[in-house]
């Protein structure tokens, strides 16, 4: 195991205002997820499991403590630097796969690389080399609307991974799916883990999947808690 975890949060705290109300949500999260590991984030709808995967992501600001990625801190870090390592080094799946229906899989795949400055003729050999590993091989021309769920997700788990971060954050990735098609993805998130040594968090409902990963967690009174 590497000496510097992909993801460090210490002591995140975080809280909205609602009306006269403050509602504290992370109080004093502290967790770390390393290279090549798969942790399920367990938690009831209104725990805070969207805020926390918000602070990893640097989506938004903690209103105390650190966030870590690869041992750099990021709080104080300007919004275009955290932009920037957002862009670089994380990659997000969510419940729905936001594809953009006008382009092929292959074409939406491509597109972060070719933002990101990779050339076309790359882009486009990275992105079919990784639909294919995710077996997709036979769809790369196919838009989404010509795909199924499962084969969508997948293709939204390869954009995700197209810019090689380290850490990927995934929010109900499998949450419309069907159990055998939820499962059929998950093993997909399961391989590209072991062999790209991403870190990732996946928040799910599904017990089952959770059961797969290397750790679970929840959170519990805004921090969170190993599961056994």
């Amino acid at each position: 195991m590497e000496k510097v975890p992909a993801l460090h949060l210490e002591d995140v705290r975080r809280s909205y205002v609602q009306g006269e109300t403050e509602l504290a949500i992370l109080r004093g999260a502290t967790m770390s997820v390393w290279p090549g590991e798969s942790v399920a984030l367990i938690a009831p709808s209104g725990a805070g499991k969207s805020t926390l995967l918000h602070m990893a992501g640097l989506l938004e600001h903690p209103d105390g403590g650190e966030v870590y990625v690869n041992g750099r801190p990021t709080a104080k870090l300007s919004d275009t630097l955290r932009t920037a390592i957002r862009r670089d080094e994380i990659g997000f799946v969510y419940q729905f796969h936001h594809l953009l229906p006008e382009f092929t899989a292959s074409e939406n795949v491509a597109l972060p690389q070719m933002i990101a400055g990779l050339d076309k003729r790359e882009s486009t050999k990275r992105a079919e080399e990784l639909l294919a590993f995710l077996g997709l091989g036979k769809r790369l021309e196919h838009r989404p609307s010509e795909l199924s769920g499962g084969e969508q997700q997948r293709v939204a788990i390869a954009r995700a991974v197209a810019n090689a971060p380290r850490l990927l954050l995934a929010d109900e990735p499998t949450g419309n799916l069907d159990p055998k098609t939820a499962g059929h993805v998950f093993e997909t998130l399961s391989k590209l883990v072991t062999a790209t040594k991403l870190a990732a968090i996946i928040a799910t409902h599904n017990l089952d999947l959770a059961k797969r990963m290397t750790r679970r967690v929840t959170l519990r009174d805004g921090k969170v808690v190993e599961l056994e």
